[in-house]
Order: C-alpha cells, then structure tokens, then sequence
C-alpha cells in the first residue's frame, strides 16, 4: 500500500511539474536556432549544422546583375519576402541585445549572431544605392506550384525593388529597424561591420521618410502574401530603434510626429509595429504614454481576449501560436521594465506551457515525446538530395523526412483542435517570424526563470 502511495504521489508530482512548464529553455532556445539554420538560403557556411540543407537559390539576382544571393526562405515555401524577414530580424537582434546571457547560459550567443549575420549580410546586398532596395526574390504563386527541395528549383526567381517612384516606407523603415537593432547587437562584437549596419539603417530610414507609400502597392507580387496595412507603425517603429542606436533627437522627434496616428492601434507582428515601439520606447524614454499603453495592451492580452478552452490566448486564426508569442513577447519585455513584473511573467510561463507540452503536445518541432511530424514545409518534409519529391508525396501519409528542429508550427484551432498535416498551411505551417517573437519570449524564460 505504502509503495502504490509512494508510486500515485511521485505521479502527481510529475504532472504538476508539467502543469508548471518546468520545461528546458535552453534546449528551446538552440532548437529554435537550428530552425533558422533550415530556412538559409544561398551558399551554406562549412559550420552548418542542419546537415540534410544545401546550396541552393545560388543565382539570385537582381535586374541588373546584383548578387542577391543569401537571407532566409520565409516559410515552408522559398520566396525571399523582405518585409517578414526584416520584421523577423529586428525581433532576432532585439532578443540577442537584451537577453545576451540567456543565449551565453544555453551556450548559442555565437549563433544567434550568426543568424542575425545572416540576415544583414543579404539586406546589405540588397540595398544597391541609398534610395534603391530590393525587397522580394522569388515570385509567390509560381514557387507555391511545386513541392520540392529549394536545391532542385528550376522556376524564375524574378527580383522586385523599391525605388523613389515605387517607394516603399514600410519596408525601408522595417529593414532600418533590423539594421539599427543589429548595429547595437554588434557594437562589441564587431565594430567596423556594426558601422556598415549603422550607414544602411540611416539611409533607408532617409528613404522611407522621404520617399513615402506601401511596399505592396509597389512590389505587387507581395500583396498575395503580405500586404501591408500601412506604413506609418513602421515610421515609429524604425526611428525608435534608431534613436535607441544613436540616441539623437532628430529620431525621437520622428517618433513623435507620428505617434499620435498610431496611438490606439495596439498588437505586434509582422504588419504591425505598435507595440513593439511602445517596448523599446519606453525603455529609453520612460515617458508614461507609452507605459500606459503597454499596461493596456498586455491587460487585455491577459485578461480580455478570446482564450481557447485550455487556455491558449487566441489572437487569430492563422498561426494562433505565432499571435500569441508575439504579445508574449512585447508583455514580457514590459515586465522586465518594471510593469507587472510578477504576474506578467507567471502569465507568460504558463502560456509557453501550452506551446511546449501542457496539452500532451509540444507544436515545437523536435521538442518532447509528441511533436508535429507532418509540418507543411517542403525542405524537411522531401527526402535526401537529389530524390525526388513532389505533390505525391505531399498528399501522401508518409511523415516528414527531417526533423524540423526547433520550428513552431502555426498552431490550434480556437477549440484547440489539431490536425498534423501538410495540407493545412494555416495551422501546420512553419515561418520565420512565427519563431522569431517565440524565440524571444524562450529568451526571456531563459534569463529569468
């Protein structure tokens, strides 16, 4: 009777532990690396450690011959889409410079500079004069068509640029932001390339000012995939990574003029900026504006929005996990300023339970016993070099070939409903801003816990 008492209490015990989310951050967090080491795209380095990659994409150019060789697939698709994949790079470079003993404690602070690296390398490429900057590689629907390995890609990959008579201010802004941010991340590290990532980040941010319209009205092929709302988030956005970069007052002023257009137009991701700014801004101003609107944010992150009935804070459909990591990450980055600072974070914690295991599955890919085998990403779903591959296989039962270490797939239904399966993009898909705000918030759990 003692041993079977002893046996249900070591039971319990194990299933609070997990109830907790008493989960390896630091393994998440490497994973997570790994993840962005899958999504290279161009010639790989000798240190790659997501062997079953290759080169590929290797003649990427722009219409004049410029090497656009380099940067990130977005998805489970490859086209190289600047707007998400600067986004992804700000959010990258943001975590690194803030959290820099997290990724020293999980031992991958090399690394993270490396994938950032990888990222400001290829903008570098892309921005071939001051007012010129190319902001697409690939062309969506056409790349949609197949399925199969980016190193066996026989399409077009036609290049698309913003220029001062097809200006784009939310896609120069964005990728001034991830400029500026990496400028900081590698102040230290590497002064003479931090430097070069200052210049880009001032003239794109010249560009977007200057030069002012939506990136998608310009680059049309990305109005299927990620149009944009507008611009003016991006404006507050870019110049407040720039003033926390140079800490001029030419930058706050930017802020400041468009602030109010913005105010109340709360959230983060991708095509929305807001409360990002709010974050970094009120970390270098401490003005209570943006306190105020960080508290209302996160209050109703927490407390008000849709919730599925385990739990999972439910911000919309498609990539319900992604959305969630997003306000994740901006409410623990308030904490760490002092706002909240013990229940946002128990908030925080208890919602990253949802994505690693508390349900009995881990949508983290590679993490836990029970993870998505059947993510809608065609490099790790395909088998080896050069076999073939194809719709077959894609409409087919076998499971993915490789194992997507690290990559957060889109997530439940609002009725945590989950269905793993290549043919659902919205739920079962990966990308690269989906990991990007995820990455973060494990950064912080990291450093904090």
């Amino acid at each position: 009777m003692r041993c079977l008492l002893s046996i249900a209490i070591l039971l319990l015990s194990c299933a609070a532990l997990q109830v907790a989310g008493a989960y390896d951050y630091k393994s998440v967090l490497q994973k997570s690396l790994l993840f962005y080491e899958a999504q290279r795209s161009g010639k790989l380095p000798s240190n790659q450690k997501v062997t079953w990659r290759h080169n590929s994409a290797l003649n990427d150019k722009g219409n004049n011959g410029e090497d656009l060789t380099g940067g990130y697939y977005d998805a489970g698709d490859y086209v190289k889409f600047g707007f998400p994949m600067a986004y992804s790079t700000t959010v990258l470079a943001w975590s690194v410079l803030d959290h820099a003993s997290a990724y020293q404690k999980a031992g991958v602070l090399a690394e993270a500079r490396e994938a950032i690296k990888w990222a400001t390398d290829y903008f570098i490429k892309c921005h071939v004069s001051e007012f010129v900057f190319y902001g697409q590689v690939g062309q969506g629907q056409v790349d949609h068509n197949s399925w199969t390995q980016p190193e066996d890609m026989t399409e077009a990959r036609p290049a698309y640029k913003i220029t001062t008579s097809a200006p784009g201010s939310d896609l120069a802004a964005e990728t001034a932001a991830a400029f500026a941010a990496s400028y900081l991340v590698f102040k230290s590290a590497d002064a003479n390339y931090a430097k070069k990532l200052l210049v880009h980040a001032e003239q794109l941010m010249k560009f977007a000012l200057n030069y002012k319209g939506k990136y998608s009205d310009s680059i049309s092929d990305a109005k299927n995939f990620y149009a944009s709302s507008g611009y003016v988030d991006e404006l507050v956005w870019g110049a407040a990574w720039l003033y926390r970069a140079t800490n001029s007052k030419t930058y706050l002023n930017i802020v400041d003029q468009y602030y109010s257009s913005v105010m109340y137009n709360d959230g983060f991701g991708w095509d929305n900026k807001k409360s990002g700014a709010d974050a970094v801004l009120y970390k270098v101003t401490k003005e209570s504006k943006y306190k105020d609107r960080l508290v209302a944010y996160c209050d109703y992150s927490f407390n008000s929005a849709k919730k599925t009935p385990k739990g999972l804070i439910f911000l919309g459909e498609w990539g319900s996990l992604r959305n969630a990591a997003n306000a994740l990450l901006v409410c623990s980055e308030a904490a760490n300023l002092g706002i909240n600072t013990a229940s946002y974070r128990a908030t925080v914690k208890k919602q990253i339970g949802y994505f690693l295991g508390d349900t009995g599955f881990s949508y983290v890919i590679g993490y836990g016993s029970k993870y998505p085998k059947y993510a809608h990403h065609r490099s790790s779903s395909c088998p080896d070099h050069p076999a073939a591959c194809g719709w077959d296989f894609f409409n087919g039962n076998t499971p993915n070939h490789h194992v997507l270490e690290g990559g957060l797939v889109g997530g439940p239904f609002s009725d945590d409903s989950y269905t793993d399966t290549r043919k659902d993009a919205q739920h079962n898909e990966v990308a690269c801003d989906y990991n990007a705000g995820f990455q973060g918030v494990i950064a912080n759990l990291v450093e904090y816990d």
